[in-house]
């Protein structure tokens, strides 16, 4: 059973269905990633996991309990973090400033969960008191993750965390998130660059019209031919 999962959930926007019958989901210390051509409905599935739009059939589960009715910010007091894609930092606020905004739910562990990830993204400490507005789109992102992180939780869920960033810093970005995991924290993400998103991940779903087509580990995906010449280029 997964730490957080979509069981077979049905979601968009008015009466138009963008997901459909969709299962996804992730273990503890394991990264998932959802895959899949422009327009399959990944984020759509995601924003619906986090409870940003209702489902419409289905249940999203997380560590045991049917959270599916529950508000985005009761599913963060139980463990659930989110990293949209884009307006996702403070601009006018300092790296600080930002990070202590995730630190809303338990301020005692604040200088212990900055020192964390201070280590996990060092150019953050660096620009600390700098405004986010000011920094890199890498660095934004790490700013992103980082205040994510801050609320301590058993998932975390990213929105095409290398959008916008040069292959370099994705690369790089991409390690931190596989550290993240190896610490024990779930990951599931939608990513647009699949082939180095499945590099990374244990498990990867690969969508297309709203709906699975393929379920499998990375490796497996990565190494399976209809999969690459659909999906990954070849």
């Amino acid at each position: 059973m997964y730490l957080l999962s979509g069981e077979k959930i049905t979601c968009g926007y008015g009466s138009v269905d963008i997901v459909s019958e969709c299962s996804i989901g992730v273990n503890k210390g394991n990264i998932s990633s959802v895959v899949g051509p422009n327009g399959a409905g990944k984020s759509t599935a995601m924003k619906a996991l986090f409870g940003l739009l209702p489902v419409k059939k289905g249940k999203v589960i997380l560590n045991g309990e049917d959270v599916t009715n529950l508000p985005p910010q009761k599913r963060v007091l139980k463990g659930m973090g989110f990293v949209p894609q884009t307006n996702n930092i403070f601009p006018s606020l300092t790296v600080r400033e930002n990070l202590e905004m995730g630190a809303f739910i338990d301020q005692n562990d604040l200088n212990k969960m900055l020192e964390y990830v201070y280590e996990l993204f060092p150019v953050l400490k660096d620009k600390k008191n700098q405004d986010a507005g000011e920094l890199s789109g890498g660095q934004r992102q790490q700013v992103a993750v980082g205040r994510a992180l801050m609320t301590k939780p058993k998932v975390l869920m990213l929105d095409e965390p290398s959008a916008g960033v040069s292959p370099i810093i994705m690369e790089g970005l991409f390690s931190k998130i596989r550290e993240i995991a190896d610490q024990g924290t779930a990951i599931l993400m939608v990513e647009q660059n699949a082939k180095q998103a499945l590099k990374i991940s244990n498990l990867g779903f690969v969508l297309s019209q709203g709906k699975n087509l393929f379920t499998d580990s990375g490796n497996s995906l990565l190494a399976n031919k209809e999969v690459r010449q659909a999906f990954l280029g070849g």
